[in-house]
Formats: C-alpha cells, sequence, structure tokens
C-alpha cells in the first residue's frame, strides 16, 4: 500500500438514502444476492402471510443431486446446479413458466472436504452469474465454465489449478463470479482474479493468498464507489480490499481476523463504508480517510458478535443478521449498537432476501420465515416449512415468484396463489 492513496469512507452512512435509486426492475435473478448483490428484490409489498395459498406452488423439479448453488431466473429460464453420484456436474436449464428442462450440460468435477465441512457434503457450491448470452458455472474443483443460454454449448473454461499452478482448494470453489459488460471477477486459485468473458483469458489476478492448500476464499466480490473511485471490494480468508478494475492494484486492504480464515460474508457497501462479520472475529464497519496516502483504514465500530455465513441486508440504517449463535440481530449502522436480539434460535444458516420493509429468511432446516423490517423488536409474521430436505441455496425472489432449491430439488412458488 506504500505510496497509494488510501480509498477509504468520508463519512459513515451519508449515502444510504440512496443507495437503491438506481435498482433495476423485476424480472430476473442473475447473479448472487439478486440484481444489486445485495439481496434486495425490487417489487410491490409482499402480503403478510405466506402459509397455505398465500404463497401457492406452481411447479416442482424432483430428483436433482446435491447443490448449494442458488438458482437463476431470467426472463424466460431458470438454472440449477447440481452433483451427481459424487462425480459429475451439471448444471440444468428449465422453462420458467412449467419448470420442464429445455438442456442440460455435464462434466467431472469431484472433490472432498475437510473438518466439519464434510459433514455437510463435498458438492458444488457457487451460485452461477448470467448475462444476455452465457451463464458462468463455477465448479468445486476451481474450474470455471461459461455456456451459452440458449443451448448449454461449452464456450471455454478456465482451470485454476493449471492456470496458476495451485493445489486443489480443501472447500472447493465456493466464490460467486461477478460480472460487468466485458469480465468476471472471481476468486479461486488462491487470488481473486480478472478473466475475458468471451475468451476466458486471464487479464490479471492479485490478492493471493498466503495458505495454499486453504487458499481459495470463502466470499463473493462486489462492485463499489468509495471516497469517488470505482473499485471492487474482496474479502479473502485474511483481509478486506479494495481493487481497481483496470489494473487489479489493490487501492486499499484491512486484515480482518476470523477463525481459521472463516470469512465467508460478502461484504455489504454503505456509502463510503464495508460492513463485515466472521466467525470467530467481530462485526465491524471500515473506514478511513484520503487527507493522508498513508492513513490506512480504521474501524469506525466493532461490536462483539459473529455473524458466521450469512450476510445481512440493511434496511432504513439497519442491519440484520443472523449469527453464529444461531439468533437474528438487529444492528443500529450508525452506532454499531445491537438494538434486539431474538429469543429462539434457528439452524445453522440463513439466506435473507429483503423488499421493502419485509423480509424472506431461509433456514438451512427447510423453513421459510417472513419478518417485519422492524429496528425495535423482532417481528416474525409468518414461517412454513417448504422442505423436508435441507435448503443451504439462495433465494431467488422475483417479482411475485420464490425460487427455492433444497437439497434435492427446485420449486417455484407464487404470492396470491395465482
Amino acid at each position: 500500500m506504500s505510496g497509494k492513496p488510501t480509498l477509504v469512507v468520508l463519512a459513515l452512512l451519508i449515502a444510504l438514502p440512496a443507495l437503491h435509486a438506481q435498482e433495476p426492475k423485476a424480472g430476473t435473478w442473475l447473479q448472487w444476492r439478486g440484481p444489486n448483490r445485495d439481496g434486495f428484490s425490487p417489487g410491490t409489498d409482499w402480503p403478510d402471510r405466506i402459509a397455505g395459498n398465500s404463497l401457492k406452488v406452481i411447479w416442482e423439479f424432483k430428483e436433482l443431486g446435491e447443490s448449494y448453488s442458488g438458482p437463476i431466473v431470467t426472463a424466460d429460464r431458470v438454472f440449477t446446479t447440481e452433483t451427481v453420484n459424487k462425480k459429475i456436474e451439471r448444471i440444468r436449464c428449465l422453462d420458467r413458466k412449467t419448470g420442464k428442462q429445455i438442456w442440460a450440460k455435464e462434466w467431472q468435477g469431484s472433490t472432498t472436504v475437510p473438518f466439519f465441512a464434510a459433514r455437510n457434503g463435498a458438492w458444488i457450491r457457487s451460485t452461477p452469474a448470467c448475462d444476455s448470452e452465457c451463464i458462468y458455472v463455477a465448479g468445486i474443483r476451481d474450474v470455471l465454465v461459461c455456456l451459452a443460454i440458449a443451448d448449454g454449448k461449452e464456450l471455454w473454461r478456465a482451470d485454476f489449478v493449471k492456470e496458476f499452478e495451485s493445489p486443489l482448494p480443501s472447500f472447493g470453489f465456493v466464490c460467486s463470479p461477478l460480472l460487468d459488460e466485458s469480465f468476471v471477477y472471481v476468486q479461486a486459485g488462491n487470488h481473486f482474479a480478472k478473466l475475458d468473458k468471451k475468451t476466458g483469458k486471464v487479464l490479471w489476478k492479485t490478492l493471493k493468498e498466503g495458505d495454499a492448500m486453504m487458499g481459495s476464499a470463502f466470499s463473493s466480490p462486489v462492485f463499489a464507489k468509495l471516497a469517488g473511485k470505482e473499485q471492487i471490494v474482496v474479502q479473502t480468508r485474511t483481509r478486506l480490499a479494495g481493487v481497481d478494475k483496470a489494473t487489479g492494484s489493490v487501492l486499499w486492504e484491512k486484515k480482518i481476523p476470523s477463525f481459521q480464515g472463516m470469512n465467508v460474508l460478502t461484504p455489504v457497501v454503505l456509502g463510503d463504508s464495508v460492513f463485515t462479520s466472521t466467525y470467530g472475529g467481530n462485526t465491524r464497519l471500515i473506514t478511513a480517510s484520503l487527507d493522508s496516502a498513508d492513513k490506512g483504514p480504521t474501524e469506525s465500530w466493532t461490536l462483539k458478535y459473529e455473524g458466521y455465513m450469512t450476510t445481512p441486508v440493511v434496511i432504513k440504517e439497519h442491519a440484520y443478521l443472523f449469527g453464529k449463535d444461531r439468533r437474528f440481530i438487529c444492528i443500529d449502522m450508525k452506532t454499531g449498537k445491537e438494538r434486539w436480539r431474538s429469543d429462539q434460535r434457528y439452524g445453522e444458516y440463513w439466506n435473507i432476501v429483503a423488499r421493502n420493509d419485509k423480509m424472506l429468511a431461509l433456514d438451512n432446516s427447510g423453513k421459510l420465515l417472513l419478518i417485519k423490517a422492524n429496528a425495535d423488536k423482532f417481528e416474525l409474521l409468518d414461517e412454513r416449512q417448504v422442505s423436508k430436505a435441507e435448503t443451504w441455496a439462495h433465494l431467488a425472489v422475483v417479482g411475485d415468484e420464490v425460487f427455492i432449491r433444497d437439497l434435492f430439488g427446485l420449486t417455484a412458488y407464487r404470492w396470491g396463489g395465482k
């Protein structure tokens, strides 16, 4: 960082009211955490209930292989991944209206994962990303495959183990690809890398991890404009950093303590600030100043709470976060103070989608919860068991449709039972 201007936060949350001013229209869910990669689904207010016909099944696709990948939804198609017989990775393209298969593509891809992760399975983890022509699928063996959405034709693949001469990552390829008009950005092969979308050629790599075997990160990058500078915010296993999109230069970085590098959350950009929380560490808001080139990023506040795996949503200057203690908490983003914590404990993981002042939270036990965003108390509006199988994949919520991927199937629902 020596000799380079440090990009950081000018004011804590000045820009919060404008966060969703340019939100895309409802209709698609093309990447990890939705249109803006922030867990928000644009559209009209949800009802106050999800039980019974309030949220009705419109189709199901059963007998899939296991997957942690969230579904991808285009105007007329839905994509889901799977690992079959611990040997093959497959992506299926389904008709959005009927759930009927249009095409499927598969390749060899499997590995084993160590420690506590082994009990939850060694299957495909990353959520794909899609543009108007292609879908980019990250296989567990550090391989990124680009397929034509029209017919599933493979256009290119990048094998990061071969490309970077790196070992297989212990926990697999977890990062979900990030796209712009011309490029793909991923954490793989112990690095953060930029690839050409048309060819798969690696254009630069940066943020090399020190632990070669454990290296590849759990987190996924996001675009940001911090202190007036366009960049990519990246959380590796050991640090949070801002990277220049064009050159791969590290603009700023800060060490983020955690247990065995378990920095899992996707960084949440709040105006000129970055929020994160770790397993074995704390919850924190990162800030600094542009008035001195050698003044590194600092912390506006820290909260002694472990966010573990669930990336929060932020509504009206409050973060709603599910933690390692299996409770749901509300944090005031101006002060870092905890406003409340749910009395009830839930599963190990939630994924959360927000719309206006409500949240849908999918517990890994197969329970779906509808929650009011209330800074004064935990306000559960309704809940429903949607799957007997575990549900680790991220929800996709598009208009009045909700797509839920459990370990062995994909189900499409519609609000209002229409």
